[in-house]
């Protein structure tokens, strides 16, 4: 484990060296756009995680409940209207 994570650094090392050596100073326009842009496809990729992560999550306590005998009984409410008859 120790040699894995030795050799993980020291190619982590020669990537930083080599792209600080072969810099390239770019003078380029980033359009306002292309921000936004840039912006929304991180918010829906951050909500297609959470939305993947909430499925897996309800699909894993599902097994879990089932595992260990858990049953969450869900009680129906009866709509109960009492009123007040005047004309007694």
């Amino acid at each position: 484990m120790q040699k894995i994570s030795l050799r993980i650094m020291e190619t982590g090392y020669y990537v930083v060296c080599f792209s600080v050596l072969t810099e390239i100073t770019s003078y380029a326009y980033i359009d306002p756009s292309v921000t936004t842009y840039a912006i929304q496809a991180i918010a829906g990729g951050a909500i297609a995680i959470g939305a993947v992560a909430g499925i897996y999550w309800r699909k894993a306590k599902r097994k879990l409940n089932d595992k260990l005998g858990i049953h969450e009984k869900k009680e129906i409410e009866e709509d109960v209207i009492e009123t007040e008859d005047s004309t007694l």
